[in-house]
């Protein structure tokens, strides 16, 4: 979607034709500026002097467009003199008032005297500030008036009814003010207005008006724009079919209807009808808007394929389908139009191959076909056209190497990244030596970056050449003549060798974001320390070794993301930078105690190193914390009280895997934060859980197993809304699940594991009819869904609160231990894990309402009777732990519905036989 919001602001600067006088500050003349002759009424002036006086300039604005028009009205002088002030030259009488990008200040009072000015046919007085006041009743007085434009003026509410009483009007232009009309008033206005051709309301709230009364606009309609007014319904194709109408802007509205097969307006110039619900088919008689120039529909609800309809539509300029769900080929006569200068057909089911020829597009400036299903080669015209700057033809299908360009064109930003192109970069395409942004990431592409080829484009800015095949050893001076760079990432080609060369030390003043993981890079690169501009730097998924030195990190005063993670560092001296926002450690061999970043970080990561020693004092300063994951490491003590007091800020605190010790600290009020995961398990803690819990209302996930806490079950948690995995297991928590009274109780749960505790009682049936996230049986995963195998699900965890970071958490399923990334399969994965505890009694049959539910264990405790046929309606069960029990009976028949399940452990004293239905995980899952 590059590009798309800069598209919405400024195509109408493209459509300079139709809108010129709506968008840019007008310079007026006075009618007396050519005729020296005094013409003034007297009436006139005193009204405009008067008008003066009630209004204000503001000075303090500074554009070179606007300036105060009202200072040249002197009483001294010949009003047909003023700056914006226009005169019959007959009669002396005011006609004309243009007092757009004045600085105007203040509101106009129902008693204006603008109204005392009986001649005038125009009134200007867009782009000033009326302080969110209404327009004043009485512009009916103005009974000559043609032309009206208050647009960007600021004014607010209701539009006064009595404009449906100027009925010489032919422009009425009210557009991007905070105003409504209400139904019967636009009623009004379309039947009385019966001279109107131009008509604006863009951004004006029309919420109320129904879209059939468009059909009583006058069929003098030239042009008609209704941009974001939160139109409702379906909009008359009538509208369509006025005979002269030239521009229709329905975009960013809820209307909906189709286009009709015949009869078009053969005048359209432009039609914008983005962002609507407008649907079905493009009709073949598009072919007959011969004038057309610009053709919007992007982002509406379009299908089908895109009938070869532009033969005749020579004079198109502009043509903009973005994700419109059209499919099919490109038509061959788009890549005709010798006009065109903007072509936008991404985020749709396009296929097929691109043409290798085109006879037009001489003036076409950008293409852009992102996110289709595009095949093929990439053909070498788009590198050729005369005036072509931008190509963008990323995520599709496209394959086989790049052609041979026999002459390079100026292009200068090349986006290819997610296709399938393979082989060299052919040594002609680095005669695109205008080239400021390529990308060729993730593709197949191979070679050797060579030197002396890509030191010709030295205009680059951006260059992204990651996930490819390069190879080769190659020193950093490879890049030492592109001097431009600002962003450079090379990473993940796994055959490609980066080195250092002390040589280039100078070379990257301007480079701010690079990134070099997976380079096989084995020493820091020394360069860097010169690269004073640096804002972001990955070298992840490196072998570099050993410490980092204070001095090899000097000068980072811009840095806000480092990301070292993933090599085989032991030691850093200090954290480079004072403004760092994303510190990111995680995965090597850092030793010793924990050094504290600057107080800037929000997301400090630092786990799976060897840190050893507590947790220092001044980890309290870092109060824009959102993340802080210190976890498998060998550090030790309490946990600091003050990171309670972050709960209102951060979102994840993970500690998991050390050897603190005490009591998790108190958490202030976080009703209103941001806090959503918590992760303290596997380390020595003890004692009750803090019930200031509870202040914690964003809360999701929480992993308190494998430590020493000694307490109840904590119900009292059932009130937070959003939690939706509760993990005790391997703890003290002892009693019975049958003591709350919470009405809302755990009713987002998805994953709950009690096991490894001692509690005690029977199976409240009440306890899991409070799992309501449970209950819904939304299990949509195809049957190819290997969940024993993986547990990978599609991201849509509402809880996660930053992209990039993965909680994990242990979770016992069939006999295995499986790390579950719950950033990606929350959505999808659900389980209720009770074993080994004391529990007794019969299964309750409630537990058959869980049909959203994957896995239940209920194993090692001492429940009896038989197992409850109602199990069988759980669709979605995949596995079924009822192992070391007392239960009696045989397996109910009914259980052989459940078509997903894998093996069924059921031994206990009383029976010993596995019924094994395994249908997709091959797991012994035998004691």
């Amino acid at each position: 979607m590059r590009d798309l919001i800069k598209f919405r602001k400024i195509h109408r600067l493209i459509l300079v034709p139709f809108l010129l006088s709506n968008i840019i500050c007008s310079l007026s003349l006075s009618s007396s500026a050519l005729n020296p002759t005094p013409l003034c009424l007297p009436n006139d002036k005193s009204a405009l002097l008067q008008f003066k006086n009630t209004i204000s300039i503001d000075d303090s604005f500074s554009d070179i467009t606007y300036y105060p028009k009202t200072n040249s009205w002197n009483e001294n002088t010949d009003c047909c003199s003023w700056e914006g002030v226009s005169c019959d030259k007959a009669t002396g009488q005011v006609i004309g008032l243009d007092l757009s990008c004045s600085l105007l200040v203040g509101s106009l009072p129902p008693n204006t005297t603008l109204f005392h000015l009986e001649g005038l046919k125009r009134l200007n007085l867009a782009h000033n500030n009326f302080n969110d006041s209404s327009i004043p009743f009485g512009l009916s007085q103005l009974v000559s008036l043609k032309d009206l434009n208050l647009s960007f003026s600021s004014f607010s509410g209701l539009i006064p009814s009595d404009i449906s009483f100027l009925t010489k009007l032919t422009s009425l232009d009210l557009s991007e003010n905070d105003q409504s009309f209400d139904s019967h008033s636009f009623e009004k206005l379309t039947r009385n207005l019966s001279e109107l051709e131009n008509l604006f309301l863009d951004s004006v709230n029309m919420s109320d008006v129904v879209p059939t009364s468009f059909k009583n606009l006058s069929s003098s309609l030239k042009q008609l724009s209704l941009s974001g007014c939160q139109l409702q319904g379906e909009f008359p194709s009538e509208i369509i079919q006025l005979p002269y109408l030239e521009y229709l802007d329905l975009s960013s509205n809820s209307v909906t209807g189709y286009l009709p097969n015949s009869n078009w307006s053969s005048e359209i110039r432009l039609l914008d009808l983005s962002f609507t619900d407008v649907r079905g088919s493009i009709p073949a008689s598009l072919a007959n808007l011969t004038k057309i120039t610009s053709l919007l529909l992007y982002a509406s609800n379009f299908e089908g394929q895109i009938p070869d309809v532009f033969g005749n539509l020579n004079g198109l300029t502009t043509l903009h389908f973005f994700g419109c769900n059209f499919s099919g080929q490109i038509p061959p006569s788009i890549f005709n139009l010798t006009q065109l200068t903007y072509l936008e057909l991404s985020s749709n089911r396009l296929e097929g191959p691109l043409p290798t020829h085109v006879t037009g597009l001489q003036n076409l400036n950008e293409f852009h076909s992102t996110d289709n299903l595009l095949t093929g080669p990439i053909p070498s015209w788009p590198f050729t056209l005369p005036s072509l700057e931008y190509l963008d033809l990323s995520n599709n299908g496209l394959t086989g190497p790049i052609n041979h360009i026999q002459k390079p064109n100026s292009i200068r930003h090349v986006y290819l990244p997610n296709n399938d192109i393979h082989g060299e970069i052919p040594s002609s395409f680095f005669g695109l030596v205008k080239l400021t942004e390529l990308d060729l990431s993730s593709n197949n592409l191979s070679g050797v970056i060579k030197s002396d080829m890509i030191s010709k484009l030295d205009s680059l800015e951006i260059l992204d050449l990651s996930s490819n095949n390069f190879s080769g050893v190659n020193k950093f001076d490879v890049l030492s003549k592109l001097t431009n760079l600002t962003v450079v990432n090379l990473s993940n080609n796994k055959l490609l060798s980066l080195g250092s060369d002390n040589g280039v030390n100078s070379t990257f003043q301007k480079l701010t974001i690079l990134s070099l993981s997976s380079c096989n890079l084995r020493q820091f690169p020394s360069f860097l320390r010169s690269a004073k501009s640096l804002s972001s730097l990955d070298i992840s998924h490196n072998k570099i070794q050993g410490p980092i030195f204070e001095t090899e990190t000097e000068g980072w005063e811009l840095l806000s993301t480092l990301d070292l993670s993933h090599n085989l560092l032991t030691s850093l001296e200090q954290f480079p930078g004072k403004n760092l926002n994303t510190l990111d450690l995680h995965s090597n061999l850092l030793q010793g105690p924990l050094l504290v970043p600057s107080p800037t970080v929000r997301e400090f990561l630092i786990s799976e190193n060897k840190l050893t020693g507590e947790i220092p004092p001044s980890v309290c300063n870092l109060t824009s914390l959102r993340i802080l994951d210190l976890s498998k490491n060998y550090l030790e003590g309490i946990i600091p009280p003050c990171l309670g007091n972050f709960s209102h800020e951060i979102y994840i605190i993970n500690l998991q895997r050390n050897n603190f010790h005490g009591k998790i600290p108190d958490f202030v009020d976080g009703r209103y934060g941001i806090f959503t995961s918590l992760a303290l398990n596997d380390n020595q803690l003890e004692g009750s859980l803090p019930r200031s819990l509870v202040n914690c209302s964003s809360l999701a996930f929480l992993n308190l197993a494998n430590n020493r806490f000694n307490d109840h079950f904590p119900h009292w948690l059932g009130v937070l809304p959003n939690l939706q995995v509760l993990i005790l297991r391997s703890n003290r928590f002892h009693g019975s699940l049958d003591n709350f009274t919470v009405t809302s109780f755990f009713s987002r749960l998805q994953v709950i594991d009690l096991s490894g505790n001692e509690f005690t009682g029977s199976l409240p049936p009440k306890f899991f009819r409070s799992l309501r996230a449970l209950e819904i049986a939304n299990y949509h995963l195809p049957p190819t869904h290997k969940s024993c195998a993986t547990l990978i699900y599609p991201r849509h965890c509402q809880w996660s609160a930053v992209d990039e970071y993965k909680n994990f958490v242990e979770v016992t399923m069939k006999r295995l231990e499986i790390d579950l990334d719950l950033d990606k399969s929350l959505t999808g994965f659900t389980l209720v894990d009770f074993s080994n505890n004391r529990f007794n009694g019969q299964i309750p049959e409630v537990l058959g309402e869980l049909l959203a539910l994957l896995v239940l264990n209920l194993s090692h405790n001492s429940l009896t009777g038989p197992l409850p046929p109602s199990l069988a309606s759980i669709a979605a069960l995949e596995s079924l732990d009822l192992s070391s029990n007392k239960l009696g009976g045989g397996i109910p028949s009914e259980l052989t519905k459940l078509t997903f399940l894998g093996p069924i452990v059921t031994t206990s004293s009383n029976y010993s036989h596995l019924v094994d239905m395994l249908l997709e995980c091959s797991i012994n899952l035998r004691l």
